[in-house]
């Protein structure tokens, strides 16, 4: 089965949730035979349970994180989370250029492009060659406006409450 018509989805804001969502929307698409394919910028070699999942869901489920375990410095930036950085976009551009997969999730992508690890114009032109019955799903903080305008949905998770102001670290299973 494949899409009829693929659109551009973002999930951004300050609240907690934005990957939860782009993962259970690959559940359900999974749910219903179609492929999907996730690039996890800036995350890397962190045991997060989509990643444990997704070996066990493969090959109709592919997760990859490209990015260190450590956080970026987003006023100096090492080189290498640059590099990583870099490398998930041609990826990302190698799949829709493919057209490999029914679902395209690009988690994190927004705060790669915030931190200027990435172009903004590079991503737009991938955009722009998206096939059309591909969806395009675009997580993190801080989206541009530029990929807000561009977007067929927009979702902002907005922080009301949160434990983690109570020093509650994030939790397997929960927060990662």
């Amino acid at each position: 089965m494949a899409l009829d018509k693929g659109y551009i989805q973002v999930y951004t804001g300050d609240g907690k949730g934005k990957t939860t969502a782009a993962l259970g929307q690959a559940m359900r698409a999974l749910g219903h035979d179609l492929n999907v394919y996730v690039i996890q910028f800036m995350k890397g070699n962190i045991e997060y349970g989509e990643l444990e999942m997704s070996n066990r869901l493969a090959p109709q489920f592919t997760l990859k994180q490209m990015g260190r375990e450590t956080f970026v410095d987003k006023k100096n930036p090492d080189p290498k989370d640059i590099d990583m950085a870099v490398d998930a976009l041609k990826l990302a551009n190698k799949i829709v250029e493919d057209n490999s997969v029914d679902i395209l999730i690009l988690d994190e992508i927004n705060v790669a492009l915030d931190f200027k690890l990435i172009d903004l114009k590079n991503v737009m032109t991938m955009l722009d060659k998206k096939p059309e019955k591909m969806e395009l799903i675009l997580t993190g903080r801080y989206a541009p406006k530029e990929i807000i305008d561009r977007a067929d949905l927009v979702t902002e998770m907005k922080e009301i409450k949160h434990y983690y102001q109570q020093n509650v670290d994030a939790r397997v299973g929960i927060e990662r």
